[in-house]
């Protein structure tokens, strides 16, 4: 493996550290079952975009019942990471996890019931583009359940491009207006979105006192107290911009029509 990647093992255990076992965004298992409250997926077949260290897959399946899911990710570390958690936990007959290339998902159409995702497309910055893949794969009255991580308005303050850069990921973050437009422009129907900027504006206040504590001294011991320092002020930035609304941590929800 190179440095190249943007989840490389040290910043894979240093967010498992801060968000559990198997998760690379906040919430854990709890906050997923918080995006699927209402929706039953129970036998569903469910592609999950960006399934990172594979924590999401294995909630929906042990915890929420999904019949089979297909996880992909574009990069090696996370799906090395995911692939250990499926096997430990002898998920391997219902969670199948597969690399894929930026772009096209690699999926034939109408394949899936459920098109789930969590903090993740913010890496996908042409969200007309990915709506009209999701619309793609899923069968007809087919829904898509998500997460993401918005932003307020079009044109970001000096505060959020201060936080995307000290992130030093490749966000291509969008507002809602424009999410509920690539849903509607794809075919989707019911388009809604729910912000969960105060939930995080707390949460990430409890993160980042962990980070400062036990937590993230236990964390320097494996990753190194000059990555911990790092990404101690990343948190830092991440709550100026929650503070004023700006980053705005989203559920996304959509239907395609029968």
């Amino acid at each position: 493996m190179t440095s190249d990647y943007h989840y490389p093992p040290r910043l894979i255990a240093m967010l498992e550290a801060i968000w559990g076992e198997g998760f690379l965004s906040p919430g854990g298992p709890e906050e997923v079952a918080r995006i699927l409250a209402g929706q039953d997926i129970t036998g569903a077949a469910v592609l999950d975009i960006g399934c990172g260290a594979g924590g999401i897959d294995i909630a929906l399946v042990a915890r929420h019942g999904a019949g089979h899911v297909t996880g992909i990710d574009v990069e090696d570390p996370v799906l090395v990471r995911a692939r250990v958690l499926v096997a430990t936990g002898g998920f391997g007959a219902q969670i199948g996890l597969a690399k894929v290339a930026p772009g096209p998902l690699p999926c034939p159409p109408t394949t899936f019931d459920v098109v789930f995702t969590k903090d993740s497309i913010v890496h996908i910055p042409d969200k007309h583009t990915l709506m009209a893949e999701v619309f793609r794969v899923l069968k007809p009255g087919g829904r898509f359940i998500a997460s993401d991580w918005l932003v307020s308005t079009d044109v970001i303050s000096p505060l959020m491009a201060a936080y995307i850069a000290a992130e030093g990921l490749d966000f291509g973050m969008a507002t809602p207006k424009r999410y509920l437009e690539a849903m509607a422009a794809s075919g989707f129907i019911d388009g809604r979105t729910l912000s969960r900027n105060l939930w995080y504006r707390e949460r990430a206040r409890e993160e980042l006192a962990r980070l400062q504590g036990e937590v993230g001294r236990a964390a320097a011991e494996e990753v190194g107290q000059d990555f911990v320092d790092q990404n101690t002020g990343i948190w830092q930035n991440m709550i100026s911009v929650l503070d004023t609304g700006e980053h705005c941590p989203t559920h996304l929800f959509a239907r395609k029509p029968v």
